[in-house]
């Protein structure tokens, strides 16, 4: 998959440009300390339970096998604005605060079923906030740093940053990227006519 096919998938996935869209995943060559993103080992185990919601491990990995937690703590410090980040971190307590009014529990202590139905309810409330901001996938592909936001511009709902966050660091990773796609690390020659079956797997390269 194409960085710019993964970026129109998750604009699609979320109703919302990425944010963000010019830093990847692969690209954190170093290894960053989770000491200089702002984060803790409980955050970030907190978004791997998160990210799962958004991708389930089926008879394929989940996010949480991909450990995005990890990665997103870096791209939120590292490529996010203020407004971004506090955006983000406020949204994961707004979280955890919405659980404990709904079911007298912090998100972790939730079964399965009660954190699908909260993200279901979050999915809709973020697409209908983003909307009335004026916010959505259909802004102009080509730009070089896609939607780059600054201080000033309207931040998108929280759970829309989670989910394109989650989704951008699965399919990037390499859990992602050759359990869940076709990766070849050299492609070959060109094929213009290579065969295909309906269900077969997107390419990762």
């Amino acid at each position: 998959m194409q960085r710019r096919d993964l970026l129109k998938l998750i604009a699609t996935a979320t109703g919302t440009m990425m944010v963000g869209g010019q830093a990847l995943a692969y690209d954190l060559v170093q290894p960053v300390p989770l000491s200089d993103t702002g984060f803790s080992k409980d955050e970030v185990a907190l978004l791997n339970e998160m990210g799962e919601v958004i991708l389930p491990k089926t008879d394929t990995p989940g996010a949480k096998e991909a450990n995005v937690g990890a990665t997103m703590a870096v791209l939120v410090a590292d490529c996010y604005t203020p407004v971004l980040q506090k955006t983000f971190k406020q949204g994961l307590l707004d979280i955890n605060k919405r659980c404990k009014k709904a079911y007298g529990n912090d998100f972790l202590l939730l079964s399965a079923e009660q954190r699908t139905a909260l993200f279901n309810t979050l999915d809709t409330e973020a697409k209908a906030a983003n909307l009335a901001k004026g916010l959505s996938a259909n802004l102009e592909m080509s730009r070089p740093n896609h939607w780059e936001p600054g201080d000033a511009a309207p931040a998108p709902h929280y759970f829309t940053l989670l989910k394109q966050l989650t989704l951008y660091c699965f399919f990037t990773s390499k859990v992602g990227a050759t359990k869940v796609l076709r990766y070849v690390a050299i492609p070959g020659y060109y094929d213009g006519d290579f065969p295909y079956k309906k269900g077969d797997k997107a390419w990762a390269t």
